[in-house]
């Protein structure tokens, strides 16, 4: 700030000079001869300064030159448009295009693709299901040969992959959309191979204005993957003059027809209700290609599907657990709200609670290892649903008016 003002003040100071020494010569010199030295003396300044600003425009020109040329030149790389893009990809499908007269195995594809330990997880996962997985198979199948054609330059339209899994709960529907994901993601027909799982409330505002905007947002979601909408009967209440069901309705109709090739939708319900579903709305039941009906288990199915449960978490049931658990599988399936499988899991995890608490009861007891694996008798048999149908039929009878 300081040299700031002195420069002003050195200024002020050769001007009151400039103007002192004009006034003297004027009042000292004749006229004539002090206007000629005035005018030299302008001549004179002007150009000194333009031979300054001429010297200083010249000396920034080559401190620019040299920093350019020291400056390390940058390589120039153009975008590639996407002309080229699309010409490079249209000469790799080409490349990768095979010959009429050449040769392919389904097996060696099946092997690229690498869709085997996804049938051995449901083997692995799911049992019985025949008829569910055989569909899987077939669907599979069409992929694979699809993507065999594509090589042999051989076009076809995109098979509408669009389903509906009927069936009571328990019965591995969701565990079968997971897997169904994971497959058409391996084979191509998905980008991403993730599983979105929506119900109503998901979808269905209970204003107006708030059901598009949460149905498109499950719908981004869901894009490149599969949308697993469970209960999809409830979408739909004719009943009910103010529901917005049917605004989600309309909304998937569209985008499970416009962008089929980004997404797969997968409708679950009781088979009942969701027959009844598709008759009040056959827009959708038009759009839905495959049909899965996910039988009810058998006795010795559920046996099945608990063992490979304990199996996963280092348990096993001795022989006298099995006779007990296949005893309370047959109460259990005569009762109301039975869902299969997840029944299993429920009684099977009580089993391991009572187990649990059966060895902590004697905490100075030395266990082995096979003690905390093996459920005994006891474990399954302490159920009250044992208790229950060991009660005469009188006795329920008279109960009941009391409740």
């Amino acid at each position: 700030m300081y040299g700031f003002k002195l420069r002003y003040v050195k200024k002020s100071v050769l001007l009151l000079a400039a103007l002192i020494a004009l006034i003297l010569a004027w009042s000292d010199l004749s006229h004539a001869f002090f206007t000629l030295i005035t005018v030299l003396a302008a001549i004179l300044v002007g150009g000194g300064w333009l031979a300054r600003n001429a010297l200083a425009q010249t000396r920034g020109d080559d401190s620019r030159s040299a920093r350019v040329a020291t400056r390390p030149r940058r390589e120039r790389t153009s975008r590639p448009r996407r002309e080229r893009t699309s010409k490079a990809q249209a000469r790799a499908r080409r490349a990768e295009e095979l010959h009429p007269e050449e040769t392919v195995t389904l097996s060696q594809e099946r092997e690229a693709a690498d869709i085997d330990d996804v049938f051995a997880a449901l083997d692995n996962q799911l049992v019985g299901l025949v008829p569910v997985k055989s569909k899987v198979e077939e669907i599979a199948s069409l992929l694979l040969v699809d993507r065999v054609r594509n090589r042999f330059g051989l076009q076809a339209p995109r098979p509408n992959l669009h389903m509906c899994f009927t069936g009571d709960p328990g019965t591995g529907k969701t565990t079968v959309a997971l897997q169904m994901a994971d497959l058409l993601s391996r084979l191509g027909y998905l980008e991403k191979g993730h599983l979105v799982h929506a119900m109503r409330d998901d979808l269905v505002g209970e204003f107006i204005g708030q059901t598009a905007p949460k149905t498109r947002r499950i719908l981004e979601r869901s894009m490149g993957g599969v949308l697993f909408i469970d209960e999809a009967y409830y979408l739909y209440r004719g009943d009910d003059s103010r529901d917005y069901g049917q605004e989600c309705i309309d909304i998937l109709l569209q985008v499970m027809e416009n962008d089929r090739d980004k997404l797969v939708v997968i409708l679950a319900g009781y088979k009942d209700r969701m027959d009844g579903f598709f008759e009040s709305n056959p827009g959708m039941s038009s759009r839905i290609a495959h049909h899965l009906d996910f039988a009810p288990y058998k006795l010795d199915e559920l046996v099945a599907i608990g063992r490979a449960m304990l199996d996963r978490s280092s348990y096993y049931l001795s022989a006298e657990a099995e006779v007990a658990f296949r005893d309370y599988l047959t109460l259990r399936m005569a009762q109301p709200r039975f869902a299969n499988a997840r029944s299993v899991r429920n009684e099977l995890e009580r089993s391991r609670l009572r187990h649990a608490h059966r060895l902590a009861a004697e905490p100075e007891r030395s266990r082995t290892k096979d003690d905390l694996m093996r459920l005994e008798a006891v474990d399954i048999l302490a159920s009250p649903l044992f208790a229950l149908a060991e009660e005469p039929v009188g006795a329920v009878g008279e109960a009941a008016p009391r409740r």
